[in-house]
C-alpha cells in the first residue's frame, strides 16, 4: 500500500519473519543500549504493527500496555510516550550506524506517530544506510502516519508557497547578517577557539526543482548557522580553516551536511555530520514536517532548532567522539571535554582530573569565559554531590564557585555556561531571585542547549514555579540531554508534586538511581507516598550502606533544594510514610 505520488522503497517490502528476525537482532546487540522498558515499547509496537493492529498505535493504548498506566492516562501531562519513543529513535539511529550497518531489514519509528515501518535495502554503501532507511515512508503493514494522502493543489496553496518564498529570502539575508555579527562578536578564532571542534555548515542541497524549494534550503542553512553560535563550546565557519600553508585542514573539522526535498505541503530534510579527518558520519537524522500547519519560517525554524540541538548539545555526538582525540592534550577544550566525562562518570577521581585540567586551562588562559564557567560548576558540583563525591562543601568554596562565575559572566554575558554557572551558585547562595534572573539570562542566550534548559527548569520548579519548570525539564529529556538518566530525576518530582505518584515511580526508576543518592531518596519518598514500605526499605538500605552521611542531613538537603515550605511537607510525608523519620533540629540550610 503507498500513497499516490510516494514511491515505493528500493529493496521492496520484508516478509513478517524477516522483520521479526530483525527484532530479535535489535534487541540482543550489545549497541542498542536502552533499558527494558524501552525495549519493551520497540518489541510492542513491532509486534501490533505484524499483526495488523497499527490504528491502535497511540500514546494511550502505548501508555496502557508498556508503562502499566490507568484509564485516567493524559498524554499532554504525561510524556512518557512521547519522549521514550525519542530515545527509542535515537538508539535505533545508532544501532543502524554501529552494529547494524550491514542488516538487510531496517526498522524505523518515524516521528508523527509511534507506527513502525519496515523497509529492505540492497547494494547500498555503508555511508548512506541510515538515510535510505528513514527516508522509505512505505511499509507493508501500513502508511506512514505523518504523510497525508496527496490533494490537489489549489491556486490558495500555489499563491501561498510563492509568498513563502519572497518571505524566506528575506529572512535569509537578515539571518546571515545575524550570523556574520554574532560570529565576528563572539568567536575570535586566533584567541579563543584553542582546540574547539569547528563546524563547517554546508549549503543543504535541494532535492527538488523550483526555486522554492531551493530558497528554502538556503533559508534552513542559514537559521542552523544563526542557532549554532551561540554554543560556545564549538565554532561555526562557513568555509573550510587554512594552515599556515593556506591548505584546508580537516583538524577537529565537521562538516554538517543536508537536504531538502518537497512534497507537496510536506518538507523532507535530512542532515548529517562528517567528522573531515577520515569521511566518517558520527550522526545523521531526517525530519518530515507539514508546511500548512506551520507556515514555511516556522518550519525552519523548528528543523533548525532540532539539527542544531543534536549536533552541538551538551554531552551529545561532538563530545563524545572528540574525548579520546583530544582529551591527551592540556588544551583549554580537553579541560571542557574532561568535565563532561567527569559529568558521566561521576567519580571522585574523574572530579579532581577535571578541576585540576580546568585550574590549569585557566592559568593558562585567564580570559576564557568558558573555562573559568565550568571550573566554577566542578567547584559547585560539591555543594550538589557532596555524598557521591565525598566532599565538604564550605562557605568558602561556594564564594570561589560564585567569583569563577561573576568572572566569566563579565568576560562574556552572552554566554550560556557562564549564566548557567552564576545561577547554580546564587541558588545554592540563597539566593533565589538571582538564581532565577541568571538563569533567565542562559536560557535567553541560547534555548537550543539542553543543560541550560534542563537546569533552568530544576531551579525554576524547586523554586515553586512547577508549571514552566517542568515544561523547561520536559523539553531536555524530549531532547536527550544528559548526562543519562540525569533529568529523569526532575520529571519524578514533577509527577510527584502535582500528586501522580504512579507516574512520579516509573520517572524516579528510568533516572540513574546511582548517579545520586539524592535520586533514591526521591524515589524512597515516592514509595512512601504509594504505601510501597518494602520498596522503600530497599533504598533506604542501600543509601544506608552506601550514603550513609546523608541520613541525619536530609532535612538540611531538602530544605536546600525546594523553596516552599508545602513542597518540603510533601516531600517529608513520603519520607515518614517509608520508615525514615525526619529530623527537626536539621531545619536550617547552614
Amino acid at each position: 500500500m503507498t500513497h499516490a505520488g510516494v514511491e515505493r522503497a528500493a529493496g521492496g517490502i520484508p516478509s513478517q519473519e524477516e522483520v521479526q528476525r530483525q527484532l530479535e537482532a535489535i534487541l540482543s546487540s550489545p549497541e542498542f543500549r536502552l533499558p527494558e522498558r524501552a525495549r519493551r515499547f520497540l518489541e510492542f509496537v513491532v509486534t501490533e504493527t505484524l499483526s495488523g493492529r497499527r490504528d491502535y498505535l497511540k500514546a494511550f493504548t502505548i501508555a496502557r500496555a508498556v508503562f502499566g498506566r490507568n484509564e485516567n492516562f493524559d498524554a499532554q501531562q504525561d510524556p512518557c510516550v512521547r519522549i521514550e519513543a525519542g530515545r527509542l529513535r535515537r538508539e535505533l539511529e545508532h544501532y543502524y550506524l554501529t552494529a547494524g550497518t550491514a542488516d538487510r531489514i531496517v526498522i524505523t519509528v518515524p516521528r508523527g506517530g509511534y507506527v513502525p515501518v519496515f523497509d529492505v535495502r540492497q547494494d547500498i554503501e555503508p555511508a548512506e544506510v541510515l538515510q535510505a532507511g528513514q527516508s522509505s515512508p512505505v511499509s507493508a503493514y501500513g502508511e506512514h502516519q505523518a504523510n497525508p494522502p496527496e490533494a490537489p493543489v489549489h491556486r490558495k496553496s500555489r499563491y501561498w508557497f510563492y509568498t513563502g518564498s519572497a518571505i524566506v529570502i528575506a529572512f535569509s539575508a537578515a539571518a546571515v547578517f545575524q550570523y556574520a555579527r554574532s560570529f565576528n562578536a563572539g568567536h575570535d578564532m586566533s584567541s579563543a577557539a584553542g582546540n574547539r571542534p569547528t563546524i563547517v555548515v554546508e549549503r543543504f542541497e535541494s532535492a527538488s526543482d523550483g526555486t522554492i524549494a531551493s530558497d528554502i534550503s538556503q533559508g534552513i542553512t542559514d537559521e542552523i548557522i544563526e542557532k549554532l553560535v551561540p554554543f560556545n563550546d564549538i565554532v561555526v565557519v562557513a568555509a573550510l580553516p587554512r594552515n599556515t600553508d593556506g591548505q584546508a585542514s580537516s583538524d577537529s573539522v565537521y562538516a554538517l551536511q543536508g537536504s531538502v526535498r518537497l512534497e507537496n505541503s510536506t518538507l523532507r530534510s535530512t542532515a548529517r555530520l562528517v567528522r573531515r579527518a577520515d569521511g566518517a558520519v558520527i550522526w545523521a537524522n531526517n525530519y518530515d514536517a507539514d508546511m500548512k500547519v506551520q507556515g514555511i519560517l516556522k518550519t525552519q525554524t523548528s528543523l533548525a532548532d532540532e539539527i542544531a540541538t543534536a549536533v552541538a548539545r551538551p554531552f551529545g555526538v561532538m563530545f563524545q567522539t572528540d574525548t579520546v582525540t583530544i582529551a591527551g592534550s592540556n588544551d583549554a577544550f580537553a579541560c571542557i571535554l574532561s568535565y563532561y566525562s567527569y559529568r558521566s562518570e561521576m567519580t571522585v577521581e574523574a572530579h579532581e582530573v577535571a578541576k585540576s585540567c580546568l585550574q590549569g586551562a585557566l592559568d593558562n588562559r585567564p580570559a576564557d569565559s568558558s573555562v573559568a564557567a565550568f571550573l566554577s560548576l566542578t567547584y559547585l558540583d560539591e555543594f550538589r554531590f557532596p555524598y557521591q563525591l565525598n566532599t565538604k562543601p564550605t562557605a568558602g568554596t561556594l564564594g570561589i564557585a560564585k567569583d569563577l562565575a561573576e568572572r566569566a559572566v563579565r568576560l562574556d554575558p552572552k554566554n550560556a555556561r557562564a549564566q548557567q554557572a552564576l545561577m547554580l551558585a546564587d541558588f545554592f547562595g540563597d539566593d533565589p531571585i538571582g538564581a532565577l534572573r541568571a538563569g533567565e539570562a542562559a536560557y535567553e542566550s541560547n534555548p537550543n542547549d539542553t543543560e541550560v534548559a534542563g537546569e533552568y527548569g530544576l531551579r525554576l520548579s524547586m523554586s515553586g514555579h512547577w508549571d514552566r519548570g517542568c515544561e523547561l525539564i520536559s523539553e531536555a529529556v524530549g531532547k536527550n540531554a544528559g548526562p543519562r538518566g540525569y533529568y529523569e530525576v526532575g520529571m519524578a518530582l514533577c509527577a510527584f508534586m502535582r500528586g501522580d505518584n504512579q507516574a512520579a515511580e516509573l520517572w524516579s526508576r528510568m533516572s540513574d538511581l546511582n548517579y545520586n543518592p539524592m535520586h533514591r531518596l526521591v524515589l524512597v519518598s515516592i514509595l512512601g507516598s504509594l504505601g510501597k514500605t518494602a520498596d522503600a526499605k530497599e533504598q533506604l538500605d542501600w543509601i544506608e550502606a552506601r550514603s550513609p552521611a546523608l541520613i541525619p542531613n536530609v532535612r538540611r538537603e531538602v530544605v536546600r533544594r525546594l523553596a516552599r515550605t508545602e513542597d518540603q511537607e510533601r516531600f517529608f510525608a513520603g519520607l515518614e510514610a517509608a520508615g525514615l523519620p525526619v529530623q527537626n533540629s536539621e531545619a536550617s540550610k547552614n
